[in-house]
């Protein structure tokens, strides 16, 4: 099947290729020999580690490392690296089920058993649930939205466009109120201004 979720049988080998990945340089070529010499995975078994990070979109087909395998080798973006090699890796899974990663182990088998045709009890099974399973240990879905209580500070911290007129703002009694913006002549004599606030008393603070 082509489109036939990615694993290796030996799928701790996966936790061990990733870690040491994170702390190895990035080579030119993602090679056996890179594997087995800076990575200190030796032998036959870790081999398929190399068609499940092209599978997973780490390495294009040429061995060449990707933007995504440069991305999980930052501590800040490997979690959201991780879950876009998963989502890419196991989209068939996906697509029977968007949470997939949060489904427990006997529903994920479940699914694994739906979009690959195979026996419940078939060893590749257990390495497809096992290699989803190491690969989403690094990941991370948390998706965090700023709060209400923050949008309401950002929205405090904003300044006033311009400046504001001077205000007289008079209270009734019923509770109503009013605003009357003043432009005061320019004057220095202080009997103009006298005349203009008797004048507000006598008419409007009644």
């Amino acid at each position: 099947m082509a489109d036939k979720p990615p694993y290796v049988t030996a799928y701790g080998n996966i936790t061990k290729a990733l870690n040491k990945i994170a702390e190895a340089a990035t080579p030119p070529r993602f090679t056996q020999d890179f594997l087995a010499t800076k990575l200190d995975l030796k032998g036959g078994s870790p081999k398929p580690v190399i068609p499940f990070l092209k599978r997973s979109g780490f390495i294009g087909s040429d061995g060449v490392p990707t933007d995504l395998y440069k991305r999980f080798r930052n501590p800040g973006q490997r979690g959201a690296a991780a879950k876009e090699a998963l989502k890419a890796a196991y989209s068939t899974l996906y697509e029977v089920n968007q949470y997939i990663h949060d489904a427990s182990e006997k529903d994920l088998r479940g699914v694994v058993v739906q979009v690959t045709g195979l026996d419940a009890d078939a060893p590749s099974v257990k390495a497809i649930v096992g290699s989803f399973k190491a690969l989403k240990e690094f990941a991370s879905f948390d998706e965090q939205a700023p709060s209400e209580e923050e949008e309401g500070e950002e929205e405090q911290a904003k300044p006033d466009d311009g400046e504001k007129a001077p205000r007289v703002v008079l209270k009734r009694g019923l509770g109503l109120s009013y605003t009357i913006n003043l432009n005061l002549p320019a004057t220095s004599d202080i009997t103009v201004f006298d005349a203009i606030f008797k004048s507000l008393k006598e008419h409007l603070l009644k």
